[in-house]
């Protein structure tokens, strides 16, 4: 987490595609020997997910990687999961170095520019906006794993109290996968 400030507290992706089929994708440039190994990276050829599910990206969990302490975890998977982390803070030492994990699944299509949003906010003043490009991903049976760059958490007397999260995944279509609130508190050690 940063101590940059930020007037706009939206969440909202930068720019939008026009979204491309499999089929679109596939025949996309077959010429292009760079642009045919980045459409097999996606493994076009495969469809994964219950046919009758219309979801294309599915975040199964996201988690806070700190050395020397058990990892923090959200289970996104259940709903009951996303109504209860905003009014159950968990508590962070001050100033360690973490890194977040997330773990999903594509299923039926391409995803493109998948990307985790989060505005960070304490005594509603934003104190925090964090973009991270998780990357173009095609329908896979097996999840895939995206860990995030390793950040520090704020230190000192200041840093100390509450703080409102606002998270979301959304795609270069403006495509909201998911989006929840949740709450953490910093302190000066993990009790």
């Amino acid at each position: 987490m940063t101590n940059q400030q930020y007037n706009d507290d939206e969440l909202a992706p930068s720019q939008t595609t026009k979204k491309k089929s499999i089929q679109e994708y596939q025949t996309l440039d077959t010429n292009n020997e760079s642009l045919q190994k980045w459409k097999a990276s996606l493994s076009l050829s495969q469809s994964s997910g219950p046919f009758d599910d219309p979801h294309h990206v599915i975040i199964s969990q996201i988690a806070l990687k700190v050395a020397g302490h058990s990892d923090i975890i959200l289970d996104l998977s259940m709903p009951e999961t996303l109504q209860t982390v905003k009014d159950k803070p968990f508590t962070i030492k001050e100033g360690v170095e973490y890194r977040m994990k997330v773990l999903f699944k594509i299923q039926h299509d391409v995803v493109s520019s998948l990307k985790y949003l989060q505005v960070v906010k304490r005594h509603g003043i934003q104190v925090d906006k964090t973009e991270e490009m998780i990357g173009s991903y095609g329908s896979a049976p097996e999840p895939y794993e995206k860990k995030f760059i390793i950040e520090e958490m704020p230190a000192g007397m200041l840093a100390h109290g509450h703080y409102e999260a606002k998270s979301k995944f959304v795609d270069d279509n403006n495509v909201m996968h998911i989006e929840w609130n949740w709450s953490f508190d910093i302190k000066k050690d993990w009790k």
